[in-house]
């Protein structure tokens, strides 16, 4: 069976990577549908090689340029918010692939879930502000979720065949990010084209800072949480330069399983769409002769204040985890535009948490509330 694929965030980094895969296996996947926010030119270069029955563009100024260059190419053409959902509940798509960055893809995300649709979740925001909301739909529905996240990734099939109850803690691994040689001084000035210099890791700018703040981290826990329903207390974070590790799980016999490959984003994206097969192209394949030395150490929550913000906000639950997310979406583009420093990331996120009374996340409206009132905030603390 050929399975059709619904892409959301089709010209970010996760998206592009998603069209290799089944480029590579048109044998095995089809694309049914493209979503991307604003760039029209690639997404309108992706439909003429792919041929998606429906494609779909957020920002609706761009419609009139999308449609000129799909002219003739008998592809649907549509823009706005309720045309991404549409591409994510469309009735010929097997999968659909969540890669719209931020909060942004939450909506997709649960239209996806309650067109009762395998999800490849690779936004990790939707969990982080509404994770509640999103994993009490998805069991209402019969929805898989199927994380693409490197991380989450590992642990989904480290427990396979385990039981909740026999886990004892979750180890996510951090690389450190691109600036992890750097020492506190030397942080205050970095610019964002030292930010984006990532070691190993090829990924889009917003994530590539959070990278760099551990930030990712701390959203990757609260997302573990969720996905796995392990408390927040038992999810850690190591440090292990190499990305060759991408987690492990620790049970209660003390048996500790992990799982290992080169940094490929392909492979976890091609498991996710093949579950529970495993297709024969290799991406990441490692030979563990030639891996050289696999290092582990521990974080230094002084050095990535970010990450203990995430775990405060965490601890906090209702609403503190979406106005975090908020606030650091807020301050990381701010400093991708120049307008603050890098260590005032921190410092946005920490204000706003300070200043943010959690309340009950138990709907939609709620949660965009918060995530607006942060983002109002978070902005009154820019210069």
């Amino acid at each position: 069976m050929v399975k059709g694929v619904s892409i959301l965030g089709s010209t970010g980094s996760i998206g592009r990577q998603t069209l290799e895969v089944i480029a590579a296996a048109r044998d095995r996947f089809r694309v049914v549908a493209l979503a991307a926010s604003r760039n029209a030119e690639a997404l309108a270069d992706q439909a003429r090689r792919f041929a998606p029955q429906l494609v779909a563009i957020l920002d609706q100024s761009c419609l009139p340029r999308l449609e000129g260059l799909l002219a003739g190419s008998g592809i649907e053409i549509a823009a706005g918010e309720g045309a991404v959902q549409r591409a994510a509940a469309l009735a010929d798509a097997d999968v659909v692939v969540g890669a719209i960055s931020g909060i942004a893809g939450l909506a997709p995300t649960l239209a996806a879930i309650r067109a009762g649709k395998r999800l490849a979740l690779a936004n990790k925001e939707p969990l982080v502000a509404a994770g509640g909301i999103v994993m009490a739909e998805a069991r209402r529905r019969g929805a898989e979720i199927i994380p693409v996240d490197s991380e989450h990734s590992a642990i989904f099939q480290c427990l396979l065949g385990h039981r909740p109850g026999d886990v004892r803690r979750i180890i996510l691994t951090a690389s450190g990010g691109a600036l992890r040689d750097l020492s506190p001084e030397e942080l205050k000035a970095v610019t964002p084209q030292r930010a984006l210099a990532h070691p190993t890791w090829a990924m889009g700018p917003k994530v590539t800072v959070d990278s760099a703040t551990l930030m990712n981290k701390g959203l990757e826990v609260i997302e573990a949480h969720w996905l796995f329903g392990v408390a927040v207390e038992r999810i850690e974070v190591v440090l292990h330069r190499q990305s060759i590790v991408h987690s492990l799980v620790e049970f209660a016999d003390g048996a500790t399983m992990a799982q290992l490959s080169r940094p490929d984003m392909r492979l976890p994206i091609q498991y996710a769409l093949s579950y529970p097969e495993r297709a024969p192209v290799r991406y990441g394949a490692l030979e563990i002769a030639e891996a050289g030395e696999l290092t582990f150490g521990p974080v230094d929550v002084a050095r990535y204040p970010c990450l203990r913000l995430a775990y405060e906000a965490a601890r906090r639950g209702a609403t503190a985890p979406a106005a975090m997310n908020a606030a650091n979406e807020v301050a990381v583009e701010a400093f991708l535009a120049g307008g603050i420093g890098f260590t005032d990331i921190a410092r946005v996120i920490e204000g706003v948490l300070g200043k943010h009374t959690p309340r009950p996340a138990d709907n939609l409206e709620m949660v965009l509330a918060a995530d607006a009132e942060a983002r109002e905030m978070a902005h009154k603390m820019l210069p």
